[in-house]
């Protein structure tokens, strides 16, 4: 039998069989690496009694501002808000950005009652500008809340959580297209076959991980979004980025090798989504989404601030049309001897996110500016970071792209963080370390914050007028001389990489490419 009173907005010929009260009844746990172990073994999502009490203890604990609006304040202040308006007739605040109200089993009244607690917090959080995960968060509450004042309070102290370690959901435009991009340089990292696929089927892959907040917070069936919120309370936004890697690794799977159902990639995974039920259970979802050694909760955080810094720098702070924030290497003004348009997009899809925004820039060319290593450093002055790109005589690097990443990335093991007072920067001896924590990125992007225990690992590149060298240990990934003219490759333990191509070359063009701020054409 349903709880009383906890029900009365659901509509229960609509509720799936998994929400009901099959399960256990209390929680006596206080230790969070239990209650963590609980809430990814689904220990509470078969009793919707247990759920309710659980989510009350978790969101009550939250540490939040001194002064965040309670049921009372909602009792307040729905009735001058709402007016005389139906509930169901009620516009939606601006920051939901046209996102819909997911019903999740809700009656008439329920959906109504979303609205109504959706102005309400507009009312009281004016600083909220871009959510829209809101309005499933909202709903997906109601569930578990005894009446619209109750929900209020629990989304009011989601929003208002003041640890700065443990962020919960994003509130502005600025946090939100930042943790796209963060999200697209895990997929870079995490997903690389999955991503492979984006780049083939897709004109603009960022488009499509831009997507990603929207397969959680609207797409996934009721059951499995009410899963990983149980997560979610407890281990905070990481728990976002694992599962969403997850759904879009079971895409892959899926959908690998079979044409795509339309023509928009991004419609095909919102539906993929949608019937996820056809592909994966929840706990098989959540069994894969754990299993991604994902970067630690500091390092995404230092991904995500180095990703709002590029953002602020060129001035995307709110919404507007995503010009910029794409891949940005155009038909109509792109020209190289070496790729066509398709591969440079292949190629701009790698580089961590932050730096596509940017627009490619040629800034040597043999066939340009001549054979000449000491030419090609003359005309890269000043530029960071650059693009290199090399055709063989015969061709060699075509028609397959492979991405070959320092092997400290794949195994960090090997490394231990450092301070800032011992931090120097490999290669790049020139430069000096900024205060600035955005300027300290996880070791995805820089090599800087780690003791590396040999050479091996620590050899990025090496050059003078008469070569270029680029890893080492063992071998060298690539060598070309100072003529521009011959090169050799092979397996290195810096990226541990197999050869490129013929072990000795010869080469018939090299490019340079760097990264333009398309404000500054």
């Amino acid at each position: 039998m349903d709880p009383p009173g906890y029900n009365c907005f659901v509509d229960r010929d609509k509720m799936d069989a998994t929400i009901q009260d099959l399960g256990p009844k209390e929680l006596s746990c206080t230790e969070l690496q239990e209650l963590k172990q609980l809430a990814r073994q689904g220990y509470w999502a078969r009793s919707y009694t247990l759920r309710g009490k659980v989510y009350q203890r978790l969101i009550r604990d939250i540490p939040c501002r001194t002064v965040t609006p309670d049921a009372s304040v909602y009792s307040d202040i729905v009735g001058k808000i709402v007016g005389k308006h139906s509930s169901g007739s009620l516009p939606l605040p601006e920051f939901v950005d046209n996102t819909q109200v997911p019903s999740y089993c809700l009656n008439t009244r329920g959906e109504g009652a979303v609205r109504k607690i959706l102005l309400c917090i507009a009312n009281q959080f004016p600083d909220v500008s871009f959510c829209p995960a809101l309005p499933a968060v909202v709903a997906l509450l109601l569930h578990y809340s005894i009446d619209e004042a109750e929900c209020f309070e629990k989304a009011c102290r989601i929003l208002a959580c003041n640890d700065p370690s443990k962020k919960l959901i994003d509130q502005s435009f600025l946090a939100f297209e930042s943790s796209c991009m963060t999200f697209g340089d895990l997929v870079n990292k995490y997903c690389q076959a999955a991503h492979k696929l984006m780049v083939a089927v897709s004109e603009d892959v960022l488009q499509v991980y831009a997507d990603w907040q929207r397969w959680l917070f609207g797409e996934l069936p009721l059951n499995y979004f009410a899963r990983v919120f149980d997560v979610f309370l407890v281990e905070g936004y990481k728990v976002l980025y694992r599962v969403a890697l997850a759904i879009l690794k079971f895409f892959h799977k899926v959908r690998a090798g079979q044409p795509l159902e339309s023509d928009n990639v991004k419609q095909d995974i919102r539906t993929f989504v949608k019937d996820i039920a056809k592909t994966v259970s929840p706990e098989k979802l959540l069994e894969k989404a754990f299993a991604i050694r994902l970067f630690s909760r500091k390092e995404i955080q230092l991904l995500q601030m180095a990703n709002e810094k590029a953002l602020k720098q060129k001035g995307i702070t709110v919404k507007q049309k995503r010009q910029f924030v794409h891949l940005a290497v155009h038909a109509e003004n792109f020209h190289s001897e070496i790729v066509g348009v398709k591969e440079m997009r292949d190629i701009w899809s790698w580089v961590p996110e932050r730096f596509a925004l940017c627009q490619p820039l040629l800034l040597f060319s043999s066939l340009q500016h001549g054979y000449s290593l000491t030419r090609f450093y003359f005309q890269c002055e000043g530029h960071e970071p650059t693009l290199l790109l090399i055709k063989t005589t015969q061709k060699e690097l075509q028609p397959e792209v492979q991405r070959y990443e320092w092997v400290v990335i794949k195994h960090p093991e090997l490394t231990k963080p450092v301070s800032l007072e011992s931090t120097t920067i490999l290669s790049s001896p020139c430069h000096s370390v900024s205060s600035d924590p955005a300027d300290r990125l996880s070791p995805f992007l820089a090599a800087r914050h780690f003791n590396l225990p040999s050479k091996t690992e620590s050899l990025f590149m090496a050059g003078g007028n008469d070569c270029l060298i680029i890893g080492g240990g063992g071998g060298q990934a690539l060598y070309i001389d100072g003529d521009l003219n011959r090169g050799r490759t092979g397996h290195c333990d810096t990226f541990n990489n197999q050869p490129l191509c013929s072990e000795n070359f010869l080469i018939a063009a090299v490019e340079a490419w760097g990264f333009q701020d398309p404000d500054t054409q």
